[in-house]
């Protein structure tokens, strides 16, 4: 599947303040998403006044209004948006149907048939993070479906928290980057028009090395750094929902059978209902209920729509402002910049990753970071012979790195917050700065990254 680079030629625009009135908007956006993430309010709703204000800044200070409002309605409306919502929604509830039907009680059960320690309870939860990740591409829905069970569970095993909370995290980020319906798996192979099913093939070799990585040192932190034990995790334990185990297995399938996007999705989500409707973990009232008092109708469905809706609106104005920043040509010129730089295929590579880096930092977005360079790395890659699989690894890389480490990105805040969790046990919450700090997988995809720049690892595999 092909997407457009854009529906229309977008007009071009100029600012009043040459460069820095082009940048200013961009800047009231990142001050004010970091002053609200780091303030304890991670959910993208409350991300959206300061992207109003930043479009009406932008409004203020382009100098053809009626272009500027042109240009931020083409940004809005790229096919990829409207691909990546309905990827967020379908991954959405299927997260939402796991969730209900007792999978990670039943992965909790599996651990304890096997008695872990605190120590080893911090390796299981790594573990049990990349099923949960994988399963259903959502790094935020398995920082919020793990953190209230495995954190406080970890904890009273006298397990080190900054590592516990940095297995969770890290989990997540695992499935960020390989989950078939990981919207960074999805955004980055079809921005380069590459196979989702051979993209996720090519990525082990990136994985598994920083993987193991992570699991090594979260052993040596973890044995290093033993509490006291002051309860079993038996009672939070149930295996009835291992049967939803196939619901992933299934659409992975589907994706490395080469099935579209929303066939794999929808097709995994009919098929879990049912699945789970058969074994009897998911009421009937759960699927569709009328709430006739009320006036509404109740749903799995909606629920996970819902929580998809403060990131879809995020991502819908981001990319009106981020479509400004492209109609004003410093895209092109940074494009022109590196052409002019980038002489070999190795610096196309070192190219890629620093353009993504930069626009990761701006926009503090992993989606929109990569889609907003999506076009100079095609044009990039292609330019220089980086093939298109390589090209959407890269992007991936960097988007599971930053966002992941860094304090005031939106995964570490919400994590932090998560280990609020543990209150009610007297379990101490874990700073963001600890959190990125023991996220081991983020740095083992670091790790990887340089080693591909400096050797070219896998490039004769993709």
């Amino acid at each position: 599947m092909k997407l457009d680079e854009t529906q229309e030629a977008l007009p071009k625009i100029e600012f009043y303040g040459g460069t820095l009135g082009t940048l200013l908007p961009f800047f009231v956006f990142v001050s004010g998403v970091i002053g609200i993430a780091l303030s304890g309010a991670p959910d993208e709703r409350g991300f959206w006044p300061i992207l109003i204000l930043a479009l009406g800044l932008g409004l203020l200070l382009c100098k053809d209004k009626t272009a500027f409002s042109e240009v931020v309605i083409a940004g809005m409306s790229q096919k990829i948006v409207m691909i990546m919502i309905t990827a967020w929604i379908l991954a959405s509830i299927i997260g939402v149907l796991m969730t209900l039907t007792g999978f990670v009680e039943a992965l909790i059960w599996l651990t304890d048939q096997v008695k872990l320690s605190g120590p080893g309870f911090i390796i299981a939860t790594f573990i049990i993070c990349c099923i949960v990740s994988l399963s259903t591409g959502s790094s935020f829905a398995t920082i919020l479906i793990c953190s209230p069970l495995l954190y406080p569970t970890g904890g009273v095993l006298g397990a080190h928290l900054p590592s516990l909370a940095g297995a969770i995290i890290g989990g997540a980020t695992f499935g960020d980057f390989i989950a078939p319906i990981s919207d960074t798996t999805i955004a980055s192979a079809l921005s380069q028009d590459a196979k989702i099913g051979t993209t996720i093939k090519s990525r082990l070799k990136y994985v598994f090395p920083a993987a193991l990585f992570a699991l090594v040192s979260y052993g040596v932190m973890a044995y290093n750094n033993v509490g006291s034990s002051i309860a079993d995790i038996g009672g939070l334990g149930n295996p009835k929902g291992l049967p939803m185990l196939l619901v992933p297995a299934f659409i992975i399938y589907l994706f490395l059978k080469g099935k579209h996007l929303l066939h794999g999705l929808l097709f995994g989500l009919l098929f879990g209902t049912v699945l789970s409707l058969v074994f009897g973990l998911l009421p009937f009232d759960r699927v569709i209920v009328l709430d006739i008092e009320n006036f509404t109708t109740k749903s799995f469905v909606i629920d996970g729509i819902n929580r998809a809706v403060g990131l879809s609106f995020f991502t819908i104005l981001l990319m009106g402002l981020v479509a400004t920043l492209k109609a004003s040509g410093i895209m092109n010129r940074l494009v022109d910049f590196a052409a002019t730089k980038a002489k070999t295929e190795k610096h196309a590579e070192g190219w890629i990753v620093t353009v993504m880096s930069m626009a990761l930092l701006l926009t503090t977005h992993s989606i929109v970071a990569i889609l907003m360079v999506a076009d100079f790395t095609k044009k990039t890659g292609e330019r220089l012979g980086v093939s298109k699989i390589r090209r959407a690894n890269l992007l991936s890389l960097i988007a599971c790195i930053f966002p992941f480490l860094m304090p005031y990105f939106i995964p570490v805040i919400l994590m932090a917050n998560m280990t609020k969790t543990g209150q009610e046990y007297d379990i101490p919450q874990v700073s963001p700065l600890e959190v990125g700090l023991f996220n081991f997988m983020s740095w083992g995809l670091l790790i990887m990254v340089v080693i591909t720049l400096t050797f070219g690892w896998g490039k004769f595999n993709e």
